[in-house]
């Protein structure tokens, strides 16, 4: 494939990594007409189950990956801890979209923030922490102190609020390299999923307003109900970080809404996201099929809301509620195909769709 070339239907496209995003990556693919081989270490994935095959590899095996780069015409990731190398690894073979760039910046939380301010978003206060003297220096507290490498849903941080627990803290993360975040006053939480095409054009799709606990998005509703200048800014902030990535993909930013009325930037994911899945059933266009228009060359797809909405995660033993939610009749149920649910483990999701009132 030549960079910039458009693959038409019937085009094989390379996912790497084989959870519930890409499975719902390469469902998307499939409706309109594309093949999507996985790559992931173990033997047996979800995202696999759907798409035409499985390709078994570890992600720093060389001659693997030139394998399942011959037999695709471009490769995407479903999630941004693959690691650096094995995606420039990729791109020696095929165009992968997006390439290198989104996760050299998602993969380490400082480079993250410090990539944001320099994209004109407005974030948190925040620190390095990678050692005695930064602790002693430290002014971000009370705080959440985060590995910038790897975690996710709330693991590997903790929330301290003197030097003496950030001290603590941060040894009993193994004095790894850490960002300290200063903890912020906010209102709500929301994020923008913007997609950005070969021909360098954007759109983002309406802001969901989120709602997590313990660390796990819980609910995504869209609209989000808030101001028009706040969801502008929001937008903006978005389509600024597509813009600087040079992407060409999906991204989603989550944010912090101040209760003084400012966005900040949290972090993002250059994928699609957890708090994008309301799309599947009440926008114009999933962010599924739209990351497989940019990807693929094609024109992007219309963001419109098609009904307000509200997502809903199921965590663990909760997706055993099944028969429950299928019988609701405004309910568009999704499990992952998971087999064992275990405490955390985001096993499916369902989506409300709430049909507009009748006029009398």
């Amino acid at each position: 494939m030549k960079d910039g070339e458009v693959l038409p239907p019937g085009s094989t496209i390379g996912i790497l990594g084989g959870g519930q995003l890409g499975r719902m990556t390469a469902m998307a693919a499939a409706r309109l007409g594309y093949r999507s081989i996985v790559y992931a270490p173990e033997a047996h994935s979800i995202a696999g189950d759907v798409a035409v095959a499985h390709a078994q590899g570890a992600y720093d095996d060389r001659a693997a990956l030139a394998r399942f780069a011959a037999q695709v015409d471009v490769i995407t990731y479903e999630f941004e801890n693959v690691p650096e190398a094995t995606v420039a690894e990729c791109a020696r073979h095929r165009a992968v979209r997006p390439g290198t760039k989104p996760i050299h910046f998602a993969q380490h939380r400082l480079r993250e923030k410090e990539f944001f301010r320099e994209s004109g978003l407005g974030t948190a206060e925040y620190q390095r922490v990678a050692s005695d003297a930064d602790i002693a220096a430290a002014t971000a507290l009370p705080g959440i102190l985060k590995t910038c490498t790897e975690g996710y849903d709330g693991k590997g941080q903790a929330r301290v609020g003197t030097r003496e627990e950030l001290a603590a803290a941060w040894h009993a993360l193994d004095r790894r390299e850490c960002i300290l975040e200063g903890l912020v006053d906010f209102r709500c939480e929301i994020s923008a999923i913007v997609a950005r095409g070969l021909d360098g054009r954007s759109r983002s799709f309406p802001i969901g307003l989120n709602d997590h606990r313990d660390g796990i998005l819980r609910t995504t509703a869209v609209p989000a109900g808030l101001p028009p200048e706040i969801q502008a800014t929001a937008e903006s902030y978005g389509l600024k970080l597509a813009e600087s990535l040079d992407l060409v993909g999906l991204v989603a930013l989550e944010m912090f809404v101040t209760k003084d009325g400012r966005v900040l930037a949290n972090e993002m994911a250059p994928r699609p996201h957890n708090s994008g899945h309301w799309t599947i059933d009440a926008c114009a266009t999933s962010q599924f099929e739209q990351l497989v228009r940019a990807i693929c060359g094609l024109p992007l797809g219309a963001v419109e809301i098609i009904a307000p909405t509200r997502m809903v995660n199921l965590i663990g033993e909760e997706a055993n509620d099944w028969a429950r939610y299928l019988a609701e009749p405004m309910a568009r149920l999704h499990l992952y195909g998971k087999g064992k649910a275990r405490p955390g483990r985001k096993m499916g999701h369902v989506t409300y769709v709430i049909p507009p009132k009748r006029s009398a």
